[in-house]
């Protein structure tokens, strides 16, 4: 069983990641963003408020977060294990979650702020499936459409400059505290997130950190 978190700055390539770990492990990837976003897309009450909190970068409330986190990693597929991405972000977080479940691994990614910024400005989201796609390394066959449902890409609004901005603000004031609390624990693996997908040495480093062959 494995029960890993992935970690870094908004914009360090966190879900790439975790996608291709999900498939290599056969293991769930668990987003918070994205089951925030499933809320807000359906409308629901926890979604109508998810939305206006995403709008300025800030983080979610975290007793809102774990009781959605903990209703996820219940179910059936999540019994071998899971990644999750996007939690936990503060101390308190982290305490809760230890109070939830084990976890074996925290991967962090290091990268800096200006090809985070650049990543992100860049990036643009199927309004329909979810699909990103970057316009200067990962562009749609057709500019603005996506390729896989031809729906519109978007740029979300907590990929604005002024937003992302702000999130690394956030992530340096309340999440870099994390890095003690899992060292203390002896489980964080350190991953240069500088390297893209692509590059050989990505993939050696990911599979020493997790132990597989």
């Amino acid at each position: 069983m494995k029960k890993i978190i992935i970690a870094g700055p908004p914009g360090a390539g966190k879900g790439t990641r975790a996608t291709l770990i999900s498939k290599w492990l056969n293991i769930p990837h668990i987003s918070t963003g994205d089951l925030f976003r499933k809320e807000i897309k359906e409308e629901t009450e926890l979604g109508l408020k998810a939305k206006e909190i995403m709008k300025s970068g800030e983080l979610m409330p975290d007793e809102i977060t774990v009781n959605l986190l903990k209703n996820r990693i219940t179910q059936e597929d999540c019994k071998n294990g899971f990644i999750l991405d996007g939690f936990p972000r503060t101390i308190k977080q982290a305490e809760m979650l230890k109070d939830l479940t084990e976890i074996d691994v925290f991967l962090n990614l290091n990268i800096g702020n200006e090809t985070i910024i650049d990543r992100m400005t860049s990036r643009r989201t199927c309004k329909n499936c979810g699909a990103i796609f970057n316009v200067k390394t990962n562009k749609p066959k057709q500019e603005g459409i996506c390729d896989h449902c031809s729906s519109e890409l978007i740029q979300r609004e907590d990929e604005t400059m002024e937003v992302i901005q702000n999130r690394l603000k956030v992530y340096a004031e309340k999440t870099l505290p994390l890095l003690q609390f899992y060292k203390d624990m002896n489980l964080i693996k350190e991953l240069d997130g500088e390297l893209t997908i692509e590059n050989p040495d990505f993939k050696t480093q990911l599979y020493q950190a997790l132990g597989v062959n």
